[in-house]
This record gives C-alpha cells, structure tokens and sequence, in this order.
C-alpha cells in the first residue's frame, strides 16, 4: 500500500516552513527534494569511505570504487538495461546529450544532414544541435505540437528523410506535461537507420522504464531531479552506436595508455568518463534509485496519476486560469498563466508567500514559449511526496493571486 505519510517523513525538508507557512514543495521538475537515505549516505561517503576510485590499491580506495562502480549496475536495473556497460555515467542529462553531440554528432555528421527535433524540447536538447549547426552545417528540422499539447509520432516519424540522422526528442516535457510514444518514434527511426536519442529527465522520475523496449540509442536522466543529489546523472548508450562515437575530454579514467606519440583509449564505457568523476554524488544517486525502486515505480506512477487528476479537476474549476498542456495522459506537471496582466513571476512570488513553491519563467524552452504566445508561465509539478491537501493549498494561493490582481 502506497503510503504518502510515511514517504513524507522520509524527506527532513518537508517539515520546514515557508514565511511562516508549512512548505508545499511544487517546484519538482526544477529539482526534487532528497531522503534521509541519501542525505545519510553522502554524508557516510565523506566523513567514513571517501578516497578517489579506480587509481588506489588501499582499503578506502577500493571501497569508494565499489560503492561507485555499484551505481552503474543500479542504473541500468531502473532503465531495464541488461548491460551496464552501455550506461555512461556523467554530471546529468545535459553532459549526457553534449556527449552525444560532440562524441557521435561532431564525427558522424556533415552539412545538409538533418536532426528533427520537437518544439517542446528542453534547451539542454536543443543548444547542442545549435552547435552542430554552426559549426558543421547541420540542418534542424522541428515538429509542432497541436494546441493540447500533443506531439504525434506520425508527424515526427513524416519529418524523417532520406537527409536525417538524428531524432532528439524528449519523453515527457517539462512545461507541458506531454508524455510522447517514445516507443513508436525510436522504432520507426531503427527501421530507417537514423539514431535516436530520448531526454529522460522528466519521464524517469514518473514512470517506469525499459529502453531496451522503447528501442532508443541514447536515454539520459539526471540525478537531482530522481531524489538524487545535483552533479549525478547517466545516460544509456547502445553498443553499436558507442562503437561509432570518439571520446572527446581527455583524462584519466578514459586512457588505457598515454606515450608522447600515442595514446590508446579505455575501453567503454570509462572512455566516456574523463577525469575524477562526482564518487559521491554517483553513489547518492544509487541510493536514490533504490529508494525509488523500493517504492515501486509503478506504485509512484498510480499516485502521481491520482494527484495530476484531482489537480486538473481544482484547476479547471478556475475559469481565469489558463493551463498549459492539457493531453489527457499528461503527467502531473501544470503550467498556467492567469488571465488579465498578472506576469508569472508576480504570481509566482504570491504563492511563495502562502509557502507554496512553484516555478516561474521559461522553463529553458524559448521555442515552445514561442509557438504558444507566451512569455512566461507558472509550473507547479507534483512529486511522489505531494499530496491531494498541498493541491488545495495550490489552489487557495491562486485564489489569492487572483483577488490581488483583479
């Protein structure tokens, strides 16, 4: 039995106060609060086990590469990987994409081939491509979504060429709340030989995952959004596009050997992961895997539907709300402006004073604000800690809002 009280004890921060009002943590999407699990094991990792991994033959050593080594295999269970050695481990989802631009993008792609994208994408998608681009004539191609937000996988899978090496695309979008037939876009791309590559930020942390059936190349997930701590992160690469890759930070780890004249690489995936890596943040990151895990994340799945239904419910009875992204299977993420001139950072800063947080801005998506009209929205996105009380609370800081502005 899925208990939301007893998960709530286990995150210290959600106790605390706001200006003078309990926290009502909504601001998930951006960063996700950590267990006592993970606090507890960072902390263990620096006061009792730390030492660099990998280089040392002494006891700490060895410890801290096994409990880091660890992680890898942790990972690749959560994404349903059967080999652990096609996960990369990295800062997040953004040096997971860069590595993929520079590592298979830079050698592989010359001027006139074609990256689709989506218009929803996450800047972290979108700027890496920017540089190919530039830099090497790279053609990008978007697809828009329709007005409920919906991405359909016929209109990307009708965006692939004769001319296309790429799709980009994420599996959930952080403003929107749009879950996206990954499965069916990856699938199709195989058939016509184009690589594909999935943004997992948002989607890992609400659903469960098997990228070996949604038949990607690359998945990346970032850590501080799992539970996790900032600085972790991984992504999924299939051998056979590895094999096609050249590394591109040089340093330890990544070298077998290094000679004036030569230089011979690891083998994968440590050619991927130059220099000392984040040993801490990696193993609090397994910690939060299991943690999750331990959950179930089919568990966290069906309670973060009940609460992205009870709040669509309270937010639709707000007729001077505006929300954005309105898919029937969205995930539990809200963006919303208000009607008249209320800008989303005053409304924002409103609700912060009820000690409820949300997020205000752009999201890191230029051109999706651009396709809607917009400038800016508010977001307030659950996560497996939120409860259908802090949606009231939500709601009753809108209402506030709103008087203030009317």
């Amino acid at each position: 039995m899925y208990d939301v009280t007893e998960i709530r004890r286990d995150f210290p921060i959600l106790s605390r106060e706001v200006n003078g009002k309990p926290l009502v943590y909504l601001d998930n999407g951006a960063s996700a609060q950590k267990p006592q699990v993970v606090i507890d094991a960072i902390t263990r990792a620096y006061a009792e086990e730390y030492a660099n991994v990998h280089r040392g033959l002494h006891y700490l050593s060895n410890l801290a590469t096994e409990k880091y080594e660890s992680t890898r295999g942790v990972i690749a269970k959560f994404l349903g990987v059967t080999d652990e050695d096609e996960i990369v481990m990295n800062t997040g989802t953004t040096m997971g994409i860069n590595t993929v631009a520079y590592g298979w993008g830079m050698p592989n792609l010359r001027a006139g081939d074609e990256i689709v994208l989506s218009v929803m994408e996450h800047h972290a998608n979108i700027v890496p491509w920017h540089f190919l681009r530039e830099r090497q004539g790279v053609v990008i191609k978007w697809v828009d979504v329709d007005s409920t937000g919906y991405l359909d996988p016929e209109a990307v899978i009708a965006a692939m060429g004769p001319k296309t090496k790429l799709v980009a695309v994420t599996h959930l979008s952080n403003v929107l709340g749009t879950v996206v037939d990954v499965k069916t876009i990856c699938h199709a791309a195989r058939e016509r030989g184009i690589a594909t590559l999935v943004d997992g930020s948002q989607a890992a942390v609400h659903m469960p995952l098997n990228v070996e059936e949604i038949g990607c190349d690359f998945y990346a997930i970032t850590g501080h959004k799992l539970y996790g701590p900032s600085g972790s992160g991984a992504i999924y690469m299939r051998k056979d596009r590895m094999a096609e890759m050249q590394p591109f930070l040089g340093g330890g780890d990544m070298i077998r050997e290094v000679h004036k004249d030569e230089v011979l690489w690891n083998d994968a995936p440590m050619t991927f992961e130059a220099g000392t890596p984040g040993i801490v943040q990696q193993i609090g990151l397994g910690v939060a895997l299991d943690y999750m895990m331990g959950i179930g994340m089919e568990n966290i799945a069906a309670h973060e539907k009940k609460l992205r239904d009870y709040a669509r419910t309270r937010l639709d009875g707000l007729n001077w709300l505006q929300v954005q992204g309105t898919t029937p299977d969205k995930a539990a993420i809200f963006s919303f402006t208000l009607d008249g001139a209320a800008h989303a950072h005053d409304i924002s800063t409103i609700l912060d004073k009820k000690g409820v947080a949300v997020r205000a801005g752009q999201h890191c998506t230029g051109p999706l604000m651009d396709h809607m009209g917009l400038t800016a929205t508010c977001r307030a996105s659950f996560g497996m800690y939120n409860t259908e009380e802090e949606v009231d609370k939500l709601v009753d800081a809108l209402e506030l809002a709103h008087d203030l502005f009317a």
